[in-house]
């Protein structure tokens, strides 16, 4: 298989770009036109459901190497599941997260660079990385009350 370099988010070289295929493609739009964070398997239910062919393996194959490359998000569900959401962005930013729905928010994070920049110059670090998400409920789920078991 055929791969360019690509330029990542922090400006590196060194990962290679996946071929631009149809899967991929579809992925990707599918992937961009939810609301929230979807698991491999939701997202190759609604792609079935939509009367596309892609594997599951496909799928998960596609996810990661989004992820890899810095054109999707990824956040550990409370089940322990990895979920996807199309970044919104290439620029650094934070997420808010909807513990009850999974909407997702993007959002700057001012004090969060300076204090891991602060953080890391007092212990000696050099070219700090950070990864940061709020979880909350968001305000149509708190809308809707206590949630019962």
């Amino acid at each position: 298989m055929t791969r360019a370099m690509s330029t990542d988010r922090a400006g590196t070289t060194d990962r290679a770009q996946p071929r631009n295929t149809r899967q991929r493609r579809l992925i990707l739009r599918t992937l961009g036109e939810g609301r929230g964070f979807r698991t491999a398997q939701q997202l190759h239910a609604e792609l079935v459901e939509a009367g596309e062919q892609a594997s599951l393996a496909t799928v998960y194959r596609v996810l990661s190497s989004l992820a890899d490359n810095g054109e999707a998000d990824t956040w550990r569900t409370p089940e322990g599941e990895m979920a996807y959401r199309r970044c919104s962005t290439v620029r650094h930013h934070h997420h808010l997260i909807c513990r009850t729905c999974g909407r997702t928010v993007e959002v700057s994070g001012g004090p969060a660079e300076r204090w891991s920049e602060a953080i890391a110059a007092e212990h000696g670090f050099i070219q700090p990385e950070h990864h940061v998400e709020i979880f909350g409920i968001c305000p149509e789920c708190a809308a809707r009350g206590p949630l019962e078991d």
